[in-house]
């Protein structure tokens, strides 16, 4: 149909749809900056999804019962921020629209979902909505499946284009959705045809109809900017039990000079042009002024949602007094009370033990006793369950058949795994886990960054984090990943010495709110070295004194992980010889640099020589082994000089000088 078709076939949904259109058009022209061709394009969808299908509460944005919007095509952003504020949301005002990737405003050029409650996830990195949107689906079924349909039965809607499904994370997301028959998931692919550099043929051929049926989707191909057509496929979507996708044929900056080129793609702003459009939009309105009558419509749908919200109240307050607090309790990410006593169990059953094992072997004793007493743990593994043990005999496995599983199989598909856990945190009531070894952070890490960003609090498992894991060889042995992991802001990364450090470890990471963690595992045993037990959660502090010099301190040596034991030997070597040798373990260098400054200099004082010791590159260590406050002139590192050898584990400490000798000949140089 062309525009004066749509125009007249259904006139008073065209200029419900084209408000958005004048929205988008208008912020990007004010800001000279963005991209208005996608908001035009699927402006139509938009409008028959928020008016007659979402179910949402403008006035409530995180009632937990909500159907979820994600713009996985992030760069479209105006088409949220246009729906936002015509639906009558209290943080996306006008004021808001016109101020459009300006300095401080909610409305940045990418949606961003600390920036404002109705924002679900954070997008723009093609493809990260999509998947974030199977981790939404996935938590929306195993709550349903603990609570009741009363409570929970929403879906969760996509908006995701071209380049969304050109990026490899697209296929993990859609194989591991097809799989899981996620019913409640429905994805509108935007087929406008359009990338930056031109045609979508320039650089694919790919049949994606062909390609999610193949997958298992329910698959529909509609006109993008027919209502009816829109509305009815919608209907469809939400009768099957597969995931759906809807192909929906849209042109891209609908009525603008620029239509279903890839400049149409871009930030629209000449003003002759954009006239025109409007013109040929039947627009009429000054920049930014939507007519009244238009206004109060969208307002209408936006307060649609409060009758189910009201009702869903009720419902919730119909169930006993403890099926709310544990609801409740869930939904904020409040750990049960019963976690600090389990873990301090651990810690006194180990120290009195004093078991060797590796890390990745303590974390499973630690979930062994967190997952009975959280119920909302969601864990997983990219295909190594029995290398990463992060399944245990109570979790029962997440399928078609057990939405009460609390374990999935996510397949090799390490980014996907790490998109979807971060999709399920920002839903709620859900705490996920999932592991993989550490050298495959590089196929985790956009998810990773981004869950630094979103301030979600997944966990990633990553075990053989070091040349420890020894014959797989440099391929598979982590050197720089730790560096990488502690340079991401708001991230936190533990590398534990022992099971005690475990345990502690696992304790602070599921009491994040906001912030993600990466527990760093070893394949290799390690002898337990807390051997006095503490209550106190000494992991909390970051660094903390775990033997101190007999005599006069000469050295600190610093270590962490598998290290520790090394750095403990050498302190037996150096006392042997009369030199005072402190050692403190470092499990979180994020935790220590917030101490005070007070506590950190009574870890690391000044005077003594100072040694790190860590199976991984140097980067990073100079920080400590020189101070805080200016250069020492004695500080040395033993560590990886570069990338590992393939050999047995124990060859390849000594290969690469990482041994106890090697280090206490290091002071002794230094004194």
């Amino acid at each position: 149909m062309d525009i004066q078709e749509l125009r007249t076939r259904n006139p008073d949904h065209w200029m419900r749809a084209t408000a958005i259109r004048a929205l988008a058009l208008d912020a990007v022209a004010a800001a000279n900056s963005g991209h208005s061709g996608m908001p035009i394009g699927m402006a139509d969808v938009a409008t028959v999804l928020f008016s007659k299908h979402l179910k949402f509460d403008a006035a409530q944005p995180e009632w937990a019962d909500r159907d979820r919007f994600i713009l996985s095509a992030g760069h479209g952003s105006m088409l949220l921020y246009a729906l936002l504020y015509l639906c009558g949301d209290a943080e996306i005002t006008l004021e808001q629209v016109k101020n459009f990737r300006q300095l401080g405003a909610k409305t940045a050029g990418h949606p961003e979902n600390f920036l404002a409650k109705a924002i679900e996830t954070t997008t723009g990195p093609l493809g990260q909505g999509i998947a974030n949107s199977v981790g939404f689906a996935i938590a929306e079924e195993n709550l349903r499946a603990r609570f009741g349909r009363k409570l929970i039965d929403h879906h969760t809607y996509v908006i995701a284009g071209d380049g969304c499904l050109m990026e490899g994370v697209s296929h993990e997301a859609i194989g591991l959705a097809g799989r899981l028959e996620l019913g409640h998931l429905i994805v509108f692919w935007d087929n406008n045809d359009i990338t930056i550099d031109g045609k979508v043929s320039l650089s694919d051929r790919t049949d994606q109809v062909a390609r999610f049926k193949s997958s298992g989707w329910h698959v529909q191909e509609i006109d993008g900017h027919d209502p009816e057509a829109i509305d009815a496929a919608i209907v469809a979507a939400k009768k099957t039990d597969q995931p759906s996708m809807i192909a929906c044929k849209s042109h891209i900056a609908l009525g603008h000079a620029a239509q279903d080129t890839s400049k149409g793609h871009g930030a629209l702003t000449n003003d002759d042009q954009n006239n025109a459009a409007k013109a040929a939009w039947g627009w009429t309105s000054a920049p930014f002024d939507i007519p009244a009558e238009i206004k109060s419509w969208w307002e209408a749908a936006g307060s649609r949602g409060a009758a189910d919200r009201t009702e869903w109240e009720t419902r919730l307050g119909d169930m006993s007094a403890t099926r709310q607090a544990e609801f409740t309790r869930v939904m904020s990410g409040e750990t049960p009370k019963k976690l600090s006593a389990v873990i301090k169990a651990l810690k006194k059953q180990v120290s009195e033990t004093a078991p060797k094992v590796a890390t990745r072997k303590a974390s499973e004793m630690a979930l062994e006793v967190i997952n009975p007493v959280m119920p909302e743990t969601l864990g997983g593994s990219a295909d190594l369950t029995g290398s990463n043990n992060t399944l245990t005999g109570d979790l029962g496995v997440f399928d078609t058949d057990n939405r009460k599983g609390r374990y999935i199989y996510y397949g090799i598909r390490e980014h996907g795994m790490a998109s979807a856990m971060n999709g399920m945190a920002l839903h709620g009531g859900v705490r996920p886990y999932g592991g993989t070894f550490m050298a495959f952070t590089d196929y985790a890490r956009p998810a990773m960054r981004l869950a630094a960003l979103m301030q979600t609090p997944t966990v990633f498992v990553m075990t053989h984090d070091s040349i420890g894991l020894g014959e797989d060889g440099p391929t598979h042995q982590p050197v720089e990943h730790l560096a990488i992991s502690r340079a991401t802001p708001n991230m936190l990364v533990f590398r534990p010495a022992d099971t005690v450090e475990t345990a502690e470890a696992w304790e602070i990471a599921l009491r994040q709110t906001g912030t993600p963690s990466v527990l760093s595992l070893t394949r290799q045993g390690l002898p337990t070295v807390r051997l006095e037990h503490k209550n106190a959660n000494l992991t909390e502090k970051g660094a903390y004194v775990l033997a101190d010099a007999e005599g006069k301190r000469q050295a600190i040596l610093m270590a962490t992980g598998s290290e520790v034991s090394i750095a403990m030997a050498a302190r037996d070597l150096l006392q042997a010889e009369g030199i005072g040798t402190r050692v403190v373990s470092m499990p979180c260098w994020e935790l220590f640099e917030a101490q005070d400054e007070s506590y950190r200099r009574r870890v690391l004082p000044g005077g003594p020589v100072r040694v790190a010791v860590e199976a991984a590159v140097r980067f990073g260590w100079d920080h400590w082994l020189f101070g805080e406050r200016g250069k020492r002139d004695k500080g040395a590192f033993v560590g990886m000089p570069g990338f590992g050898a393939s050999a047995p584990a124990e060859e390849l400490f000594k290969h690469f000088g990482i041994t106890a000798e090697a280090v206490a000949e290091k002071v002794k140089e230094m004194l």
